[in-house]
C-alpha cells in the first residue's frame, strides 16, 4: 500500500507569518494536532500542539532554598508566584509570536509513491506523528500515524 492511498489530500496548513494564536485556533477548529507551515506555497516547517505547549511549560527550579532562614515559610508561595508569572509570560508570547518562531524546521517528508511501511519507519525513528507528503517540491498531502493504522486495517480487510 502506498502513501497516496491513505494520505489526506487537503491538509490544513498555516502560513509561517501567522500568529501562534491563529495557529492554535486553526488546530482547534480542524481538530488536528499539527499543521504543515508554508511560506507562500513552499513547505518550511511543521507546528504542533507540543510546540505551543512548550511555551507554557515552566522548568522547576532545582536547588536549595532561595530565602534565608526566618523566611523559609514564604518560599513555597513565592516559588508558586514565580512559576505563575512565567506561565503568564508564556501565554502572552502566544499572542505575540509568529509560527515561524516555534515551528519545527527539521522536516521529514515522504512522497505519494512511498510505501506506508517506509512512512511508519520514519515516524517511529524520529518520534513524529505526521509527515508532509511532497511531490515535485509541492505539498500534496499529509499522512498521520492514524492514517497508517487505518491503512493497515484496510489491508487486513482486503487480505
Amino acid at each position: 500500500m502506498k502513501v497516496r492511498d491513505i494520505m489526506n489530500v487537503k491538509p490544513v496548513t498555516v502560513q509561517a507569518e501567522a500568529s501562534l494564536s491563529d495557529a492554535a485556533r486553526i488546530l482547534r477548529e480542524n481538530k488536528v494536532s499539527g499543521l504543515p507551515v508554508l511560506d507562500g506555497e513552499k513547505l518550511v516547517g511543521i507546528v504542533s500542539e507540543s510546540d505551543l505547549l512548550r511555551l507554557l511549560s515552566v522548568e522547576e527550579n532545582e536547588g536549595g532554598l532561595w530565602l534565608p532562614s526566618p523566611f523559609e515559610i514564604l518560599e513555597v508561595p513565592f516559588r508558586d508566584l514565580v512559576k505563575w508569572e512565567r506561565m503568564r509570560q508564556g501565554a502572552d508570547e502566544i499572542t505575540k509570536k509568529k509560527v515561524a518562531g516555534v515551528m519545527s524546521r527539521n522536516l521529514h517528508e515522504v512522497g505519494p509513491n512511498d510505501s506506508i511501511e517506509e512512512a511508519a519507519g520514519i515516524m517511529t525513528r524520529h518520534r513524529i506523528n505526521r509527515l508532509p507528503v511532497v511531490e515535485g517540491g509541492r505539498l500534496v498531502g499529509i499522512v498521520t500515524r492514524g492514517d497508517i493504522i487505518s491503512g493497515l486495517g484496510m489491508r487486513h480487510e482486503e487480505g
